[in-house]
């Protein structure tokens, strides 16, 4: 027995690391050998400009007097080039949307331990395969791009990290700082030789990184009159480089230029997760080798951008950002990125069909290399007969051992488990599937003989199974505090344990007077956190604070409440009893509204429960019923005394897992900390203490399951199951669960997609990356005084 126990650990504990394994660590190989076109290309350099959070919407849409805020980039849409939407991937921040452009592939998820600003892992870049690059910018993008980079070929010109201010006056002196230097270093290339020489070169590239419009963004927000005029400076200033370049070249029709952004931003001003705002980003190419506007008669896109923008009549071209590293490679004739996973995007070639051709061979051979590579490594590490083709023989054999089970049968249990397990994964995302799953379980009894030969204990489970299944449809706890439903939770809890405390008086054989005075504390407990609760409510609506007294009341509760269910008589119903209580009494001082009902009507379903199981095994013949107050919780079981599996079981390991998942989720989302309200923990305390604040909440969370699983291990002893058995039901059940969530983890996503997957993406920019830990503590003190002052209200 130990050594399957020891079995299974160890065959979770890698299931459990084998989700890191898949998933974060990085996805990069080395050793591929470079690729690139064989024929000339059209352009000798190539300009790219990448303005810093500029929205789609924001550059394409005309103002309220219907005129253009970039009117060159709009001419050069409707006169030069082609244009389209660039659509980004989460986390929408600087750094991944920098990397998908310049490198082809989206942000390996491991940088996150280098705080998005290191390479945990170095990669092949466009600045890298070409012969020089010129860089100018932000110091937190440009330095990853040169410090990759094999030989002395990348050079980058960055301003001062405190100029990046979100409290600056004036943001746009980021983007004309770009601008000024770019014009002075040409200016000096007249006077030097050797620099002159090598701008001269061909497949060369320079980088113009534009901030202002982020800066402004955060700090004024999108629709902000700094955010659109920083928008008309970035136009002028592109304007002036633009003929800066043909001044200095001489319009040899030699260069390329894009411009485009990293990422959006929301309409509040920051970016990170997947809002269309933040994902899709403006592209408009042109010169050298770039296909003139294309005058179409009508578009087909699932959007109405094209309307609102008026520019139906040209042609655009939407791509993937990681699409733009190969169409900047095959433009200038270096090779493809060795990371690279970007498709080149023909449609803006201008060029011929031979050309467009083997581009696009060589950007699949670029692709094949990396899993060549990949598959050898793979191959390398692991056993021979783990390593081998997949087999159509073994469908053939899977399909011959299920048609052997009667059809009807095989068919009604699969759908039934299938839907259940369904129902299980999308209550993760959706609550009111819960509400879905409870209805059905409402209906169950009716479905069976259960309604002939129990038909109160069969009303009473579909009554408290539709009452329960309120709950998840309620908004989230912490939106609408009401006292009074607290209140109205503890008359009923008064009210049950009268009529509970009548009953067992009756039976004076098994009903002592210590007993009767463990049950009696029990309702003086309940009484005095109804009293805790409006009296703290009152006082601090008349600002006077959390008095002493409530406070310690408040933790002489809760700390008895660990206790005092011990003291009870070990019957099974008497012992559910009073650790339904204790339990109450704590959750009465940590509720603010209707919660507070959930666990009573919680384990009025949970003691139904216990009765239906034991109708269903007296129906199938397993065993004789039993009465509750003759079942007792033992240390010492005797093992002689389980049965053995039977298919029904099955159904009781599934109710298990549904009611913890309701348990969890019935009253909010344990994955966001917006499901919580600090003034839940307001009768224990108000002074600002995130760890005890949070301690508090979470055992909050944790009293539902609690009493789920006292009902459970009831039913385990009432039906005579080894509680092992029933476990390794529930094990097999949540590891197809696990199985679903393991196929719905990304490895790419804000980190609040990562962490339902849900974590929230930190900003590249190290100023921001040093506060987030003092703007955590801030807006949960912020979240405080902002509850003290509602309350005031």
């Amino acid at each position: 027995m130990l050594l399957f126990f020891t079995l299974g650990l160890l065959i979770h504990f890698v299931f459990f690391a084998s989700i890191f394994d898949i998933y974060f660590t990085s996805p990069l190989v080395h050793g591929m050998t470079p690729q690139f076109t064989p024929l000339p290309p059209p352009a000798r350099r190539l300009v790219l400009f990448v303005a810093d959070g500029l929205r789609a919407d924001a550059l394409y849409e005309l103002d309220e007097n219907g005129n253009s805020r970039a009117p060159f980039i709009r001419n050069i849409i409707m006169h030069e080039g082609s244009w389209g939407i660039s659509h980004t991937r989460v986390p929408t921040e600087s750094r991944p949307g920098h990397v998908a452009l310049i490198a082809g592939f989206y942000e390996d998820v491991s940088a996150v331990a280098k705080g998005w600003k290191e390479n945990p892992v170095e990669f092949d870049s466009l600045f890298n395969e070409s012969k020089y690059t010129w860089s100018w910018g932000s110091p937190d993008i440009l330095p990853m791009f040169a410090k990759g980079a094999s030989g002395d070929h990348v050079y980058t010109y960055s301003y001062d990290a405190k100029r990046e201010d979100f409290g600056a006056q004036d943001a746009t002196k980021l983007d004309t700082w770009v601008f000024d230097n770019v014009k002075d270093f040409f200016h000096h290339a007249r006077n030097n030789q050797s620099l002159f020489s090598k701008i001269n070169e061909e497949k060369i590239v320079f980088f113009l990184h534009l901030l202002g419009i982020d800066t402004n963004g955060h700090a004024h927000r999108p629709s902000s009159r700094d955010y659109k005029d920083n928008i008309k400076k970035v136009d002028d200033g592109v304007k002036e480089i633009v003929s800066m370049f043909n001044h200095f070249y001489g319009n040899d029709g030699k260069t390329t230029f894009i411009f485009t952004s990293d990422h959006g931003m929301t309409d509040w001003g920051s970016h990170g997760a997947g809002h269309p705002s933040e994902t899709l980003t403006p592209l408009v190419t042109w010169g050298a080798g770039i296909k003139y506007p294309q005058r179409v008669s009508a578009q087909q896109f699932d959007d109405a951008f094209l309307k609102e923008w008026r520019l139906e009549n040209w042609k655009r071209l939407d791509v993937n950002q990681a699409d733009i590293a190969p169409l900047m490679t095959s433009l200038i004739g270096v090779p493809f990125p060795l990371n690279s996973v970007g498709i080149l995007p023909v449609d803006y070639l201008n060029n011929t069909d031979l050309f467009k051709a083997e581009s696009m061979f060589t950007n699949a051979v670029q692709i094949l290399e990396q899993f060549k590579v990949k598959m050898t490594q793979k191959k390398e590490v692991t056993l021979p007969f783990l390593f081998t083709p997949f087999k159509f023989q073994v469908i053939q054999d899977l399909v011959v051992s299920v048609l052997t089970y009667p059809l009807s049968h095989f068919v009604g249990y699969l759908l039934a488990f299938t839907l259940g397990i369904e129902v299980l994964v999308l209550s993760f995302f959706y609550r009111y599937m819960l509400t879905a799953g409870l209805t059905a379980f409402a209906a169950w009894p009716f479905l069976t003989r259960l309604w002939t030969r129990a038909k109160m204990t069969s009303l009473s489970w579909t009554f408290f199974s539709l009452l329960l299944a309120v709950f998840p449809l309620m908004p989230v706890v912490g939106r609408k505090p009401d006292i009074s439903l607290v209140m109205g939770a503890g008359l009923l809890v008064l009210l049950l344990s009268l009529c509970v405390v009548t009953s067992l008086m009756k039976r004076k054989d098994s009903f002592i007077k210590e007993e009767l005075l463990v049950h009696l504390l029990q309702v003086l407990s309940t009484v005095l956190s109804m009293y805790v609760v409006y009296s703290t409510q009152s006082s601090l609506l008349r600002k006077q604070g959390l008095p002493l007294m409530n406070q310690i009341i408040s933790w002489a509760t809760l700390a008895s409440s660990l206790v005092v269910p011990l003291l009870s008589s070990p019957v099974l119903f008497q012992r559910l009893f009073s650790i339904l209580l204790s339990l109450m009494s704590t959750y009465l001082l940590l509720s603010t509204g209707y919660e507070a009902l959930f666990p009573l009507v919680l384990s009025c379903l949970m003691f139904v429960w216990i009765n239906i199981e034991q109708e269903t095994l007296q129906q199938s013949g397993v065993c004789c019923k039993q009465k509750l107050t003759s079942i007792q919780f033992s240390y010492n079981t005797d093992i002689t005394q389980f049965r053995q599996l039977y298919l029904d079981d099955i159904r009781r390991a599934f109710f298990l897992v549904f009611f913890l998942v309701t348990a969890f989720f019935g009253t909010g989302n344990i994955a966001s900390i917006n499901s919580f309200d600090l003034a839940s923990v307001y009768c224990f305390l108000t002074v600002f203490s995130p760890f005890m604040m949070g301690a508090l909440m979470m055992w909050k969370i944790l009293i539902p399951f609690v009493l789920v699983m006292c009902a459970f291990e009831a039913v385990q002893l009432t039906t005579q199951l080894s509680s092992k058995s029933l476990f390794l039901i529930v094990l097999v059940i949540s590891d197809i669960m696990a199985l679903h969530f393991f196929f719905l983890v990304k490895d790419y996503g804000s980190w609040l997609d990562i962490g339902t997957r849900h974590f929230t993406g930190p900003d590249c920019r190290s100023t921001a990356w040093r506060c987030r830990k003092h703007l955590t503590k801030m807006e949960l003190k912020a979240m405080v005084s902002d509850e003290r002052g509602q309350s005031s209200k």
